[in-house]
């Protein structure tokens, strides 16, 4: 399958050619889902030594992996949520259990970055902006947090007097400029991290849709024309899969995460309304993000639709908030506009399980997904390797299931988003 008419697929620095399942195979593991949690467990399982097998519906990174903003921030998915819950089982220990989740991710991309030698336009620094006053007493509260964790030397407070050093922009009350958050090309990050694991052995498949899981001695997975048996499976399709429905079913739902891309804007615009090439979101429920690319284009996102549909148009619905964020880019093209579908969790927490004792998944970000799917990835990898520690901790989180179906999932989810847009009015 073709992939979106996306910046990020127009500008593949080598593009995937990986066969189609057409035989059988026989692996250790055999991993469900070519997109970042796939991929980047298959290469933590390959460099312990497990033979691997990775099944992909369509190419490498095709959904949300391919599709996202492109940051790698500290701001975690559920943190609120698995603080409550992990205060009643580790204690004292849970602020510091989730304030580590936070950077682990970052570590994690630099470290196979540097190894593997993956050109994906990796940059650091990225600003969060108060789009009201009341917003700075939340980023004081974070700030004087990683002061106390030693993090001082990285982090920054912006005053709205300053914000013209940063942005050019009239519309932020300040903000927190944070020198450890990153921001990069992440489908040339998935292809870079598949070409690393194959390289370590893992055997790649595209074009081979799952159509049947059989657990007898071995786990057997069929697709049109192959299979592949193994000892255990990993599902990781996230938003774009219907396996394990008698289980998963009411527990994610697929929230559509519209973005585009202006023409070139050339050094001088690029630096005047971004001078320090810096990622952004501001602090809202429904917030907007951006960044510059590296041939200096504004990459711009926002506006999360709950119905579970894609966008009529994207650029119709964000050029409205990038040109009041940018009043100089008024009117200046857009020559690339997509969506992906994110995997929305009711509490946020990621989910990490097993449907029986050899088939595991992990799903769920919420729209955190660069950082969070690396994290879970490495978690995977050690439960899969007999390591279970940190995955029964995920394992054992609460989660919301509802018991109806996805389209009414979403009207709910459309409701709980109206109710947080409502309560940020009196924020």
């Amino acid at each position: 399958m073709t992939r979106c008419p996306s910046y990020y697929s127009a500008s593949i620095n080598e593009e995937s050619n990986y066969p189609t399942l057409q035989d059988e195979q026989s692996s250790d593991i055999a991993i469900i889902g070519g997109g970042f949690t796939g991929i980047a467990t298959a290469l933590e399982l390959a460099e312990k030594g497990f033979s691997v097998s990775l099944i992909e519906a369509n190419k490498i990174g095709w959904g949300a992996t391919g599709r996202n903003g492109g940051q790698v921030t500290g701001s975690l998915s559920g943190d609120e949520a698995m603080l409550k819950q992990l205060r009643k089982t580790i204690g004292a220990d849970a602020e510091d259990f989730v304030w580590n989740l936070r950077w682990r991710g970052h570590e994690i991309i630099k470290r196979r970055v540097a190894k593997y030698g993956i050109d994906c336009d990796l940059k650091f620094g990225h600003l969060q902006t108060a789009y009201k006053p009341s917003h700075m007493k939340g980023l004081h509260a974070f700030y004087q947090e990683a002061l106390s964790r030693g993090m001082g030397e990285e982090l920054e407070i912006v005053s709205a007097a300053d914000i013209p050093n940063y942005l050019d922009s009239p519309i932020y009350h300040g903000g927190l400029l944070n020198r450890r958050n990153m921001h990069l090309h992440p489908l040339n990050l998935c292809l870079g991290e598949a070409k690393a694991a194959s390289s370590l052995g893992v055997r790649i498949f595209e074009n081979s849709p799952v159509i049947d899981i059989e657990e007898n001695d071995k786990i057997i997975i069929k697709t049109q024309h192959g299979r592949v048996s193994a000892d255990r499976v990993m599902i990781a399709g996230n938003a774009y899969h219907r396996l394990g429905r008698p289980k998963l079913g009411g527990m994610l739902f697929p929230a559509s995460l519209g973005n585009m891309t202006t023409a070139p804007l050339g050094d001088e615009l690029a630096n005047q309304i971004n001078p320090q090439d810096l990622a952004v979101y501001d602090c809202r429920f429904v917030l907007d993000y951006y960044r510059l690319t590296a041939d200096k284009r504004l990459m711009f996102g926002g506006g999360t639709n709950y119905s579970g549909k894609d966008s009529k148009s994207v650029s119709a619905e964000l050029r409205p908030a990038m040109e009041r964020t940018f009043p100089a880019l008024k009117g200046i093209d857009i020559e690339f506009e997509w969506t992906g579908m994110a995997g929305i969790v009711i509490n946020r927490i990621p989910q990490l399980g097993k449907l029986s004792d050899r088939i595991y998944y992990c799903q769920g970000y919420s729209g955190h997904g660069l950082a969070a799917s690396h994290i879970m990835a490495e978690i995977m990898g050690n439960a899969i390797a007999g390591h279970m520690e940190e995955f029964d901790t995920f394992a054992a989180f609460k989660h919301i299931r509802v018991p109806i179906n996805d389209w009414l999932g979403n009207q709910a989810l459309v409701l709980g988003m109206w109710y947080y847009q409502l309560l940020e009015k009196f924020r």
